[in-house]
C-alpha cells in the first residue's frame, strides 16, 4: 500500500518517461544483454505504472477485498506466461502466428472509470515472447537478429524516429492536463507494441512463414465477414451500445463484427484485401488466383456493410499504389480516374445515400469541425503544445463541448499538432517519410515487400480521416516485418542477371 501512495505523487510522471526510454534501449541497443535487461524493466514497469493509476478504481475492488485470490490468479497468469515463453524459445517462429492472430482481438476492461477495449490476447503473446527473449539473452542462447542494420540503410532512421516519437511522447505526457489518458496510452500501445516490433522484427521473415501468417490472416479476415454477414442478416450488433442506438435510428445498417468500430473493422478488411490483392497479382498458378479472387469478393461484401467511406478510401489508396508497382503508373492513375468517376456519379445520383444533404460536416460525422477545433488549439500553443493525451480536454474546454466524447481529431496529424505542437509534428513527419521510404525503396522486385508497403500507405491515408496510428498494433507489425525484409541481405552477388532470376524465385516462393 505504502509503494502505491508513493506512486501517486510525481513519480508516475518519471515512471512513464523511464518505460519510455526502456523501450527505446531495446529499439536501438545492440548488446542483446542491453536489451534483455530494458525489456524485462519495460514489462515490469508498466504494469506497475497501470496499477497505481487504478488502484483506487471499482474494477480493482475484488483485489481489495480478496488479496489472497488475486494473488493466485496472479500466479496462474504468470505461470501460463511462462508456459508460452517456454514454447516460443523452442519454436520461435510460433511467435510471429501467435501474434497475428491475437492483432483483431480487443477485450471490454474498464480503466480509470473508463471503459477500454484492450488487446489482451496480443498483450500475453508480447509478455511470452519478451520473457523468452530475456531468458535466452541472458544466459548467452540468444541469437542475433537474422538482418543486421547497415550504417547507410534507411532502416536505423526509422528506429530511431520511432524510438524517439515515444520517448517525446512520454516527456510532453509531463505537462499534459490529461496526464492519465497519456500514462494509458503508453502502458497499452506503445510500450506494448515497440516491444512487439522488437520481437517481430528479429524473426527470419522466411517465405514459408510469410505465406502462413498471410493464410492465417485472410482466413480470420473472413472468419470476421461471415460474423458481419450474419450481424447484418439478424439485425443484432456485439460491444458497442451507441452503435446499436445509431442503427435502431438510420434506415441503414452499418456492422462492426468481432470490433467495437465499423472504422476499426473497415480498416482491418481494406488492409487484408490490399495483401491478397498482391498475391492474385503476382502469384502463377490458377488455384491461388481463384482463391484470391473468392476471398476478396467475401472481404468486400463486408466492407461495404460497414459503410466506412475511410476505409473505402484506404483501400483505394493502396490498390492504387499496388497497381503503379505492378504495371506501371499511367495505367494506375487511368484507372484511378475510372474509380472517382464511377463514385461522382453514384453520389450525383443518390446524394443521400451518402449522407450528403447534411452538409460536409454532417457526412463526415463532425470531422471538419474537429480539425478546425485541433488547428485552434495548434495555433494557441504552436510549439510545443498542450500535452500528450490532452485532445479531449482542451477541445472540450476551447468549444464548451464538455459533455461530448472525444479521443482524436480524427486526423492524426492534427491531433499530433494540438498536443505535441510542431516538436512532436516534425518528428511525426520525419518518421512517416522514414517509414515510407524504407518500405518502398527497392521493393518492386519483391512482392511481399510491396504488398507490405501499399498497405501501410493504406493505413496512413487512413490515420489521416480516422484516428490511432502508432495505436494500431497492425502499424508496428508492418513496419516490423517490412524492416526485417528490407534489410535481407541481397539472395546473389552474381550479378544483376543471376540477381533477377533469385529475385524471381523468391517471388514465386513467397506468394505461390
Amino acid at each position: 500500500m505504502l509503494i502505491y501512495g508513493a506512486l501517486g505523487g510525481p513519480l508516475p510522471k518519471f515512471g512513464v518517461v523511464a518505460a519510455a526510454v526502456l523501450a527505446a534501449v531495446v529499439m536501438l541497443h545492440r548488446d542483446m544483454r542491453v536489451q534483455a535487461l530494458a525489456m524485462l524493466g519495460a514489462l515490469v514497469l508498466a504494469p506497475v505504472l497501470l496499477l497505481a493509476d487504478i488502484w483506487h478504481s471499482p474494477q480493482l475492488g475484488i483485489v481489495h477485498r480478496h488479496p489472497l485470490v488475486a494473488a493466485v490468479g496472479a500466479l496462474i497468469a504468470l505461470a501460463a506466461v511462462a508456459g508460452g515463453a517456454w514454447v516460443v524459445s523452442k519454436r520461435p517462429a510460433i511467435l510471429a502466428g501467435a501474434a497475428i492472430v491475437a492483432l483483431p482481438f480487443r477485450i471490454p476492461i474498464e480503466s480509470g472509470g473508463v471503459t477500454s477495449n484492450l488487446l489482451v490476447p496480443l498483450y500475453f503473446v508480447v509478455a511470452a515472447g519478451s520473457l523468452s527473449f530475456v531468458v535466452e539473452a541472458l544466459r548467452g542462447r540468444a541469437s542475433p537478429r537474422p538482418n543486421p542494420p547497415d550504417r547507410g540503410a534507411p532502416a536505423p532512421w526509422l528506429e530511431r524516429l520511432l524510438a524517439g516519437y515515444v520517448v517525446l511522447y512520454a516527456l510532453q505526457a509531463t505537462y499534459s492536463p490529461k496526464f492519465t489518458s497519456a500514462l494509458q496510452q503508453m502502458v497499452f500501445f506503445y510500450v506494448p507494441f515497440a516491444l512487439t516490433y522488437c520481437l517481430l522484427r528479429r524473426l527470419d521473415w522466411t517465405p514459408r512463414l510469410i505465406r502462413i501468417c498471410l493464410v492465417v490472416l485472410a482466413g480470420l479476415a473472413v472468419l470476421f465477414a461471415l460474423v458481419g454477414f450474419v450481424e447484418y442478416d439478424t439485425k443484432t450488433i456485439f460491444l458497442n451500445p451507441k452503435l446499436v442506438a445509431s442503427n435502431a435510428v438510420h434506415t441503414y445498417f452499418t456492422v462492426n463484427s468481432v470490433f467495437l468500430d465499423p472504422n476499426i473493422f473497415g480498416r482491418f478488411l481494406a488492409l487484408v484485401m490490399i495483401l491478397v490483392a498482391a498475391v492474385l497479382l503476382y502469384a502463377r498458378r490458377q488455384r491461388t488466383q481463384l482463391a484470391s479472387i473468392a476471398v476478396l469478393a467475401i472481404l468486400w461484401a463486408a466492407l461495404v456493410l460497414t459503410l466506412s467511406r475511410s476505409s473505402i478510401g484506404a483501400l483505394l489508396v493502396g490498390l492504387g499504389a499496388l497497381a503503379a508497382i505492378r504495371w506501371n503508373v499511367g495505367r494506375a492513375v487511368f484507372a484511378a480516374a475510372g474509380v472517382v468517376a464511377l463514385a461522382a456519379a453514384a453520389i450525383a445520383l443518390s446524394p443521400t445515400t451518402f449522407g450528403l444533404n447534411q452538409g460536409l460536416n454532417g457526412a463526415s460525422s463532425g470531422r471538419p469541425g474537429l480539425v478546425s477545433g485541433g488547428l485552434d488549439l495548434f495555433a494557441d500553443r504552436p510549439i510545443w503544445g498542450y500535452g500528450s493525451g490532452s485532445f479531449e480536454t482542451e477541445y472540450s474546454a476551447h468549444n464548451h463541448h464538455i459533455g461530448q466524447t472525444l479521443s482524436a481529431s480524427h486526423t492524426i496529424p492534427i491531433t499530433v499538432a494540438a498536443e505535441q505542437g510542431l516538436i512532436g509534428e516534425l518528428v511525426y513527419l520525419a518518421l512517416v517519410i522514414a517509414a515510407l521510404v524504407t518500405l518502398f525503396r527497392r521493393c518492386r522486385r519483391y512482392p511481399a515487400r510491396v504488398a507490405i508497403a501499399c498497405a501501410f500507405l493504406a493505413l496512413v491515408f487512413h490515420t489521416m480521416l480516422y484516428a490511432d496510428f502508432l495505436e494500431d498494433p497492425i502499424t508496428w507489425t508492418l513496419l516490423a516485418i517490412g524492416v526485417a525484409l528490407a534489410l535481407r541481405p541481397p539472395v546473389d552477388s552474381g550479378g544483376r542477371g543471376s540477381e533477377l532470376a533469385a529475385g524471381g524465385r523468391e517471388l514465386e516462393q513467397q506468394l505461390a
